[in-house]
């Protein structure tokens, strides 16, 4: 194999970085077929760009339903907040391109493709007493050619409010639900949201013979079948088979109906039953708590697809009577042939994509799913609209395996199967503070890349939930060992044990931080292992009399021995974030010092320096040294270059040995706004720090290690911002976390990043 110069001349800078990473994959190609095949990321596509990512012009746009051309070269999604529906072209998947958007009459729900023409429903409604819309009629050669001046050719009225729409896999049909959906704030028979709320919602089946202005519509009454809301069916969502079969959900009516759209009656229906759930988190309350249970939760299905002829898949989100939070397999008949039970939940938990925001609600709310084969594998795709992935699993008759997880934007609806191309996308409904996506993957011969880090299962088979990763710091003594917290996001703050010998790094257990015998909750954005095995740590305060910055003292076994705080002189120059690092030096009882970076500027300092402090345990021993043992550097940060602004922050100190330290340095940016995500090196040598009372804090010099923003690009996902913890390992190997936020307004995706020797 012929290696390219730029490859064979690999240095520290971050491009060799992001070069680095892509190293295994260059591999022949037989061992490649020999290996298994999984889906990699390979483009994400802002939906903005279609349209205008400046939001004074565009305040939001989304791709709610995605679906591709006959070709499977064209994306084209719904765009309910604008009305619009979008052409993406996906001739190359790594570089998609939009191609424009165009005006639809209403609200666009869901959108298929048959032959040379796509079929777009669009809400046309009043009210939810008066609903209307139609099936509007695109040929979508004459559109991309020209898409700004492409009208639909036919708008078929639906006599009423259209949802889902499918079309037969021999082109020979189109089924749209109408769904006439109910008034979630109306309370009927004592339940919120609940049913009947007339008119009632039906099957329209569309023949496609001949030319579209040729094609007629025959109505399929749903009513009478379900148990609940039997005089008001609520279909939300509709698939077909090769045999001309439509399967239906009756999500609030928590029923499954099949039709033969060949003669427009229903073969099949039944109740979607429901499940008990036994250790899964039910309340918000900052803790991702699996103790509690759910008794007798109507599994109410929404996204549904066939997986043979005999099969179906739905993804149970709950709605009207809760969360049931898995997914099922059914036969034809009702009978329950998979349920996913509490499996759903903890996939997220273990990948730190757990939305604790959402315990109380449908937890990772599982929504769309989709199927496909792909050569002689058969996968099902699950997307989790609030845990921001999708569950790849692969089907064996009437057995599911879990393959992989898909990280996504948020709140991943549209899900689509491109088995011709070996492609999978998913899109996404939520366009604030992360912006909407297409994400595309490919189906090929290398190790799953996601997730990067993840946590065993424990005795009792549920894993050690995390998130909000906030800091690193290498074990002493083992390379393949690293700790991490998180922050105040969770209650209950705690120390986790990294596993770093394998990919994906394995987080092996979780000490609990006790102060005389009970948890504590920290904003703890800092951790570094003393000498003997303690550690120190640093939570951030908010410069009020109930949060200050605190330098914390803990036992190996997590229990709290002291917290130290800043003299009260400078404590009161507070303004904004504080503690955001710690590192420690020497050994504990003899030359032990520890370093904190402050994140921000804090009052009278210099513009563009923030503080490192210098605190000396010894001195804070003895009560008669001033101010504690606590001196300061200013280190100079680098000025902000996002064109969205933002400020520019410390994230992250790290001792190197010798006077010398790495540092975190990072804007607040992310997605295409993000610049700075930088490691830096300081020499502290023969520099000597000054107290609060010398003032005057000598300037620090900073040279720029690893430019870590084109490494992180390198995953083809979303930019997080906060870049927040960094560890170097006794054999200087260097890694890299990234915070999720807990999954609140944020993709949930960790990144965990080996940097190699980049700090040697």
């Amino acid at each position: 194999m012929k290696f390219s110069r730029k490859v064979l001349c690999l240095t520290k800078s971050a491009l060799s970085l992001a070069l680095l990473a892509t190293l295994p994959s260059l591999v022949s190609a037989d061992s490649k077929e020999s290996s298994p095949a999984y889906f990699q990321r390979i483009a994400t596509y802002l939906v903005c760009e279609n349209t205008s990512c400046d939001k004074n012009g565009v305040s939001e746009t989304v791709a709610e339903i995605v679906a591709a051309s006959k070709d499977g070269n064209t994306l084209i999604y719904t765009d309910s907040p604008t009305g619009k529906i979008g052409f993406v072209d996906i001739h190359d998947a790594e570089n998609p391109a939009g191609l424009g958007t165009l005006d639809t009459v209403g609200e666009p729900t869901s959108v298929a493709v048959s032959g040379d023409y796509a079929l777009v429903g669009v809400n046309t409604s009043a009210s939810f007493l008066e609903p209307s819309g139609i099936l509007a009629v695109y040929h979508v050669p004459s559109c991309l050619s020209n898409v700004s001046s492409c009208s639909a050719i036919r708008e078929i009225d639906m006599g009423g409010q259209p949802d889902s729409v499918a079309t037969s896999p021999d082109g020979r049909y189109a089924a749209v639900v109408i769904e006439n959906e109910r008034d979630e704030d109306i309370t009927v028979s004592d339940v919120e949201g609940g049913l009947p709320q007339p008119p009632a919602g039906y099957l329209n089946i569309i023949d496609l013979v001949g030319a579209p202005e040729n094609w007629g519509v025959r109505r399929v009454d749903l009513t009478g079948l379900a148990f609940y809301g039997s005089d008001d069916p609520e279909p939300e969502f509709v698939s077909i088979n090769q045999r001309n079969i439509a399967a239906v959900t009756m999500q609030e009516n928590n029923h499954i109906v099949f039709v033969n759209l060949v003669n427009g009656k229903v073969l099949q229906h039944f109740n979607a039953g429901a499940v008990t759930l036994d250790g899964i988190d039910i309340a918000d309350n900052k803790l991702i708590d699996f103790t509690s249970t759910l008794t007798d939760v109507a599994r109410e299905p929404d996204g549904i697809a066939w997986l043979d002829n005999n099969k179906i898949v739905t993804a149970n989100e709950g709605d009207l009577f809760g969360g049931s939070r898995g997914f099922s397999m059914f036969n034809r008949n009702g009978k329950v042939l998979y349920d996913s039970g509490t499996k759903f939940e903890y996939l997220a938990a273990a990948a730190g994509h757990y939305p604790e925001k959402r315990s109380d609600n449908k937890g990772t709310e599982p929504e769309g799913i989709t199927t496909g084969r792909y050569k002689n594998e058969t996968f099902i795709f699950v997307g989790s609209e609030r845990g921001n992935f999708v569950g790849v699993y692969k089907a064996d008759g009437s057995k599911l395996k879990y393959k992989q997880m898909l990280p996504t934007g948020a709140g991943p609806e549209g899900l689509l199967a491109i088995p011709s191309r070996k492609l999978f996308v998913a899109s996404t409904e939520v366009d604030s503070p992360v912006r909407s996506q297409i994400n595309i993957f490919r189906l090929e011969h290398k190790p799953a890349a996601y997730p990067q880090i993840k946590s065993i299962r424990q005795p009792d088979g549920k894993p050690i939930a995390w998130g909000a990763l906030s800091a690193l710091s290498s074990d002493k003594y083992d390379a393949d060992r690293l700790y991490t917290v998180h922050d105040s996001f969770y209650n209950e703050s705690r120390i986790y044990s990294i596993d770093i010998s394998d990919h994906p790094a394995i987080i092996t257990s979780a000490i609990p931080l006790l102060k005389d015998g009970a948890s504590v909750n920290y904003d703890l954005e800092g951790i570094a292992q003393r000498s003997n095995g303690s550690f120190w740590l640093v939570s951030e305060g908010a410069g009020t009399s109930t949060t200050r910055n605190l330098l914390i003292e803990a036992r190996s076994d997590g229990t709290v021995v002291r917290e130290i705080r800043l003299p009260v002189a400078v404590e009161e120059l507070q303004q904004s974030n504080g503690f955001e690092g710690v590192a420690v030096t020497g050994k504990v009882g003899v030359n032990e010092q520890v370093y904190v970076a402050f994140q921000r500027e804090w009052k009278n300092d210099p513009v563009g320096m923030v503080r490192i402090a210098q605190y000396t345990p010894a001195l804070d021993l003895d009560p008669s040294v001033d101010e504690g043992g606590w001196k300061f550097f200013y280190y100079p940060l680098d000025p902000v270059e996002s064109p969205a602004g933002g400020f520019v922050g410390l994230s992250e100190i790290t001792a190197l040995g010798h006077g010398k330290f790495a540092i975190i340095e990072r804007d607040n940016q992310a997605g295409p706004d993000a610049r700075i995500k930088r490691v830096y090196r300081i020499d502290i040598s023969g520099v000597t720090p000054k107290t609060q009372t010398e003032g005057n804090f000598p300037i620090l010099n900073k040279t720029l290690a690893v430019d870590v923003l084109p490494v992180m690009q390198a995953s083809k996902g979303w930019v997080h911002d906060k870049l927040e913890g960094l560890a170097r390992t006794t054999d200087g190997t260097v890694y890299v976390v990234t915070d999720n936020d807990g999954v609140d307004n944020s993709t949930g995706e960790t990144q965990f990043l080996n940097l190699g020797k980049a700090l040697n």
